[in-house]
């Protein structure tokens, strides 16, 4: 009888190349270490003011940079995570491939997929997309352990700065690999096809 259970691939982060290479899409993945958040301001940012690796004050080898525009609750004690659901990828398509070209990071997480321009650029540079649950912002927020750190805080405010968090069984599934695929592209032309067919076109 077929085993019909999910498999979940343990991803440790920082992530290695081997690690990145390991994966393919539609891998289901849970993740356990130290990622960051990035929404448009950041990744404008890092695009056109191209800051030096040192002076960003975490180390960004090996990450995954989350597209999320959290809330967070400051407390005598620390920041508390409370909400962090992924926001749509594409909006900074534009900025992804220089950012995962000159940083280090091995993963971008967010929602929906990208382009053309971040594909080859995971392909380039051996990292991968990651597609993780829409609309359920406070079920992620409980993956999230602790705070480790804030940048650009005052600067660009709570949604758009840079959070560093440590998360534990993180989930996402992989739907744009280092191999060149896209999983996104893939249910398109998928579609498009039985599309056509209901149409008799085919």
């Amino acid at each position: 009888m077929r085993n019909s259970q999910l498999e979940i691939k343990p991803i440790n982060v920082p992530m290695t190349k081997e690690t990145v290479l390991s994966l393919k899409i539609g891998d289901t993945v849970a993740i356990t270490g130290r990622i960051i958040t990035g929404r448009d301001k950041l990744h404008k940012f890092l695009f056109s003011k191209k800051p030096a690796k040192e002076q960003i004050p975490f180390d960004l080898e090996g990450t995954i940079l989350y597209h999320c525009g959290p809330i967070v609750r400051e407390t005598p004690g620390g920041f508390v995570f409370v909400a962090g659901g992924p926001t749509t990828s594409m909006r900074v398509e534009m900025y992804e491939y220089r950012v995962i070209s000159e940083y280090g990071i091995r993963g971008v997480m967010g929602k929906g997929g990208m382009g053309k321009q971040t594909l080859k650029a995971l392909k380039e540079n051996g990292c991968v997309y990651l597609n993780t649950i829409g609309g359920a912002a406070v079920y992620l927020a409980d993956k999230v352990r602790g705070v480790a750190g804030v940048w650009k805080l005052e600067e660009f405010g709570m949604t758009e700065a840079m959070w560093v968090l440590d998360v534990q069984d993180f989930p996402a599934v992989v739907t744009m690999d280092a191999y060149g695929r896209s999983l996104h592209d893939e249910i398109r032309k998928h579609s498009l096809v039985e599309f056509e067919k209901l149409l008799g076109l085919r």
